[in-house]
């Protein structure tokens, strides 16, 4: 690949990670909502955009922009389930959790070590 086809192919990447980041913001200045709601909200968007067909193709052009935040953990967790309800119930709750089993895992490992390395401190209000 030639160098503007990598400027372009991460110029759109970060025009789509920047639109999700801005719409956070957004949220947390205009809002009263905690970080927890507005992690939640941005879930159920990723659900949203995977059950109405519009996430494969803000990943097919913005690429992880959309796939690195918490909405592709949600677009991966319906797309699973979507996948598993045509075999049953049960395999509707274990194929999304398999789809996203990697990035759970890392979570926990990684927030595992944190604590172990960091000690908490409480907030100063």
């Amino acid at each position: 690949m030639e160098w503007q086809e990598y400027l372009i192919k991460y110029g759109k990447v970060f025009l789509v990670g920047g639109a999700v980041c801005l719409i956070g913001q957004i949220l947390i200045n205009r809002t009263k909502m905690t970080s927890a709601r507005i992690l939640v909200t941005f879930l159920l968007l990723g659900v949203a955009l995977e059950a109405f067909g519009v996430f494969k193709y803000i990943k097919e052009w913005g690429g992880a922009g959309i796939t690195a935040p918490i909405t592709g953990f949600g677009a991966l967790l319906a797309k699973g389930a979507v996948e598993g309800s045509r075999i049953s119930l049960f395999h509707a709750v274990t194929f999304g959790l398999s789809n996203v089993s990697a990035g759970l895992t890392a979570a926990i490992v990684c927030g595992f070590f944190v604590a172990l390395i960091f000690k908490p401190k409480p907030k100063k209000l």
